[in-house]
């Protein structure tokens, strides 16, 4: 009976609005990060050593999935990577753009089904069914996994279109440029990050509701 009392109390259904609430805030934190990240252009800079730059012609950029800002003018990716001719490209440059077009559809459709979590979430909140709220759970770990290949095979990208760089114009050509990777990428592993939080969180409230309907009404 003293089990019963505590699993039903007033306190425990409190933490599960709290838990509940916890994962909600963070929800919409990961979507609003994971929009930014997608909807700006610093996600890789570069940079010319400001020694050289009276030498040479100045190629500090900075990028976004689809467009590129150079000398403060933005130019926006004219290559459909899932329509555009392939047979003059060499191995290695048909793979990256391969690896782009992934890019360019898993992020934004974790981003969307981060929106559809959201509704799932409170949904399963309001009826209080903690199957719901553990598919949710389940839905954003699902999410955070997008993201995370998303995110990483950006990285993957980026090194390997360096290399490529260097390899066609020789070392040489890069040794008076500095690159980095910008807040728009960082601003998605924090996106990656809430998602895996609001994932546990739901997990929890999931829990604690199961708990308090299969607690014994009598000792």
């Amino acid at each position: 009976m003293i089990v019963s009392r505590e699993v039903n109390s007033p306190r425990c259904r409190m933490k599960v609005t709290s838990l509940v609430a916890a994962a909600g805030i963070c929800g919409i934190l990961s979507f609003t990060f994971l929009a930014t990240a997608l909807g700006t252009e610093y996600w890789y800079i570069i940079e010319m050593n400001p020694m050289n730059v009276s030498d040479l012609e100045d190629l500090s950029s900075h990028s976004g999935l689809w467009s590129i800002n150079e000398g403060g003018q933005t130019h926006v990716d004219s290559i459909d990577s899932f329509t555009f001719n392939y047979s003059r490209y060499s191995e290695a440059e048909r793979h990256m753009l391969h690896m782009h077009s992934a890019i360019a559809v898993v992020l934004p459709l974790s981003l969307v089904l981060l929106l559809f979590g959201g509704i799932s979430g409170m949904v399963s909140f309001h009826a209080r069914c903690p199957v719901l709220l553990t598919f949710t759970a389940s839905y954003f770990f699902f999410c955070s996994l997008l993201t995370l290949c998303g995110a990483s095979l950006y990285i993957i990208y980026s090194y390997q279109a360096l290399a490529e760089t260097e390899r066609l114009e020789g070392p040489e050509s890069l040794a008076y440029i500095r690159t980095s990777f910008g807040w728009s990428l960082g601003l998605a592993w924090l996106s990656y990050g809430l998602e895996l939080v609001t994932g546990t969180l739901l997990f929890m409230a999931a829990g604690m509701l199961k708990l308090k309907r299969v607690s014994p009404s009598t000792a």
